[in-house]
């Protein structure tokens, strides 16, 4: 089984919905799919995620089904910095604090203990697990049961923050970590490959990666992802 992770074209936030070079980047994706063997296509509710599905969908002639819980992320808290925007709090975990990942855990971390992004992050997760586990697989640890596989080709259209969560999730690295180090523009695509062996534990492998070969003229990068104007109080 494949997953496609996709995120949205360029938005405007405001209005919820695709700029004029985000249907173009959708139009672009979507021939760009069209050789994937998608088939089943899922989607964010928000506006410009099922907007930039809806190019694919329509070139493939399949359905797109909602999923509520891949909306986009919210973030912030009190006395957290930067309104508790995980990119900037990431970046600076890591420039300022030198935090080690592999001994502490970033949910305790006090920009991220208090942060709406954290609930966002542990419902995302779960419901990602149970979505996997109707597909036939089932999260264990560092792995999943492959209780009956398939050869399925899914298309989720999501967003840079919910996109994360599921990432850091099902690849079992930290959410902020991932926010950092593996940022992903806009229309780009993702391929996690979940072998199908019946009976046995699996993990998934990165087939691909933030491919933006569709698109011919992009920007510096997704605008969410911002670097920070200023480093935190005490830093």
């Amino acid at each position: 089984m494949r997953i496609l992770f996709i995120r949205h074209g360029e938005p405007n936030y405001e209005k919820d919905c695709l700029t004029e070079t985000g249907r173009q980047q959708a139009a672009a994706a979507a021939e760009r799919l069209a050789s994937e063997g998608i088939t089943e296509i899922y989607a964010s509710p928000c506006g410009r995620a099922r907007e930039t599905a809806d190019f694919t969908a329509g070139l493939l002639g399949l359905p797109v089904t909602t999923l509520p819980y891949m909306h986009e992320i919210s973030w912030g808290g009190e006395e957290i910095p930067e309104s508790g925007h995980p990119w900037t709090l990431s970046d600076w975990m890591i420039t300022k604090e030198n935090f080690d990942y592999s001994r502490d855990d970033w949910r305790e971390h006090p920009w991220f203990r208090t942060n709406r992004a954290l609930l966002y992050h542990n419902m995302i997760s779960r419901e990602i697990d149970t979505f996997l586990e109707k597909q036939g697989y089932r999260h264990d640890g560092r792995r999943f049961f492959c209780a009956e596989g398939n050869d399925k080709s899914i298309a989720i259209f999501s967003h840079g923050g919910s996109g994360a969560c599921v990432l850091g999730h099902l690849l079992s690295l930290p959410f902020p970590y991932v926010c950092s180090v593996l940022p992903y523009d806009f229309t780009s695509i993702i391929i996690l490959n979940f072998p199908d062996r019946a009976g046995e534990y699996v993990f998934p492998r990165v087939e691909l990666f933030n491919d933006c070969a569709h698109i011919h003229s992009r920007k510096d990068g997704p605008a969410i992802q911002q670097k920070p104007d200023a480093e935190p109080a005490g830093a």
